[in-house]
């Protein structure tokens, strides 16, 4: 092999270059290519983020392009090269981000970010109409996007998935906190969240039977705390019992019954949503103050105005205040607490819609075949589809159906 194709090559260098080489893993190329774009969040402490590095990966095996602002999932523990080695691109200006033809998101976009997207996107995002405003959905309208607010996607049961998803989360999440200012280490009154054997156990009131509530209850149970919940939906409070399969106590909003209970607990934690509007505010502020000293206020509905008189808006940084010696924790985005068990919820229900979106050819043909994401969209190509939305602003809305057939 003096001469010829492995000439001038030392021995070790020809026996390497016969070597059987790696095989690179295939990407596939396709017509309908998406180039999504995640943007770093800019929102008070929001540190979530919509997709893995694994969910990236899985996009850009199917042949699409992922471009990711520079430390955007830092705050859930998420470095850049572990999305740049799944494929990828790390850009660190914003505006650069907002050249892809797919914007997705947690928070609600702000002004200067609409300002920076391009005509024709696609957004999504939350929506969180109840601190809404016009001037936002009327820019978006403007620059005719497409806009979906993941809090109305619906899953294969008609469930709001994502809503359940971080409800589970926060659920679990809020007796865990509740765990942490029973203690002394948060100059709690120094009780262990359920007891032990010869030792009473703790007792939690949990208001709302809804998923939080469900949540909370398992997780409370599992601890071997006493449970009470408090509902005025007879048959969310069955539902409650069975998805539990344990026996709790369960009442309806008696207020005679639900005062006592509150003035004796340990932990009250308030999970009552409201469907549209402001949580019912249901626990007084004489009521808190006849509660135990040190005892602890978990108000989850916070984000909804509350169910305690007495809650008022906290954050991560100084989650707590004391009223009548009770610890109150008024958190509105507990599941940023866990950003990145959050961010792996999250990216289950995102990365498969958008290969459904790369494989039906773009975002009209999966809103016309999938009811569950149709319900999601409030702005279509500039038009506002979503009638509460219309009816609050006092905007004219048009059928979401009607646009779709008449553009195909």
């Amino acid at each position: 092999m003096s001469s010829g194709k492995y000439s001038g090559f030392t021995d070790v260098a020809k026996q390497a270059m016969m070597q059987t080489q790696e095989s690179m893993l295939e990407v596939k190329t396709r017509k309908n290519k998406l180039y999504i774009g995640i943007p770093k969040e800019v929102s008070f402490q929001e540190n979530r983020i919509p997709l893995t590095p694994l969910s990236v990966a899985l996009l850009v095996n199917n042949g699409h392009d992922v471009m990711l602002e520079s430390n955007a999932g830092k705050a859930a523990n998420f470095l850049d090269k572990d999305y740049s080695e799944q494929g990828a691109r790390i850009v660190y200006d914003t505006k650069s981000v907002y050249e892809a033809d797919v914007i997705i998101k947690i928070a609600p976009p702000t002004m200067a970010e609409i300002e920076l997207m391009k005509p024709g996107q696609l957004l999504i995002s939350t929506l969180q109409p109840a601190t809404m405003k016009p001037e936002i959905l009327q820019a978006l309208m403007q620059k005719k996007i497409t806009a979906l607010c993941f809090e109305y996607l619906l899953d294969e049961g008609g469930t709001l998935t994502v809503v359940r998803a971080m409800s589970e989360i926060v659920g679990a999440t809020s007796i865990l906190i509740a765990a942490e200012y029973l203690s002394n280490v948060f100059e709690g009154k120094g009780l262990m969240l359920g007891g032990i054997t010869g030792v009473p156990p703790t007792e939690i009131v949990i208001l709302g039977a809804g998923t939080v509530g469900e949540y909370a209850a398992r997780t409370a149970l599992s601890l071997g705390a006493e449970v009470k919940v408090f509902d005025p939906s007879i048959y969310k409070l069955r539902r409650l019992q069975n998805n539990i399969g344990n026996r709790v106590f369960t009442s309806v909003v008696q207020p005679i019954v639900l005062e006592k209970a509150i003035t004796t607990c340990d932990v009250a934690i308030g999970a009552m949503r409201a469907e549209d509007g402001r949580s019912p505010c249901i626990i007084s502020e004489a009521t808190v103050s006849r509660m135990k000293r040190d005892s602890v206020i978990i108000d989850v509905s916070i984000d909804q105005g509350g169910c305690f008189e007495t809650s008022e808006v906290t954050n991560h940084t100084n989650p707590v205040f004391r009223k009548y010696d009770v610890i109150h924790y008024c958190v509105p985005n507990i599941a940023s607490r866990v950003a990145r068990t959050a961010t792996y919820a999250l990216t289950n229900i995102f990365a498969p819609i958008l290969v459904d979106i790369g494989d039906h050819g773009g975002i009209k043909n999966v809103i016309w075949k999938k009811t569950g994401v149709r319900n999601a969209v409030y702005i279509y190509q500039g038009h506002l589809t979503n009638k509460h939305i219309a009816d609050r602003f006092s905007l004219p809305c048009k059928d979401l159906d009607l646009l779709i057939v008449s553009s195909l």
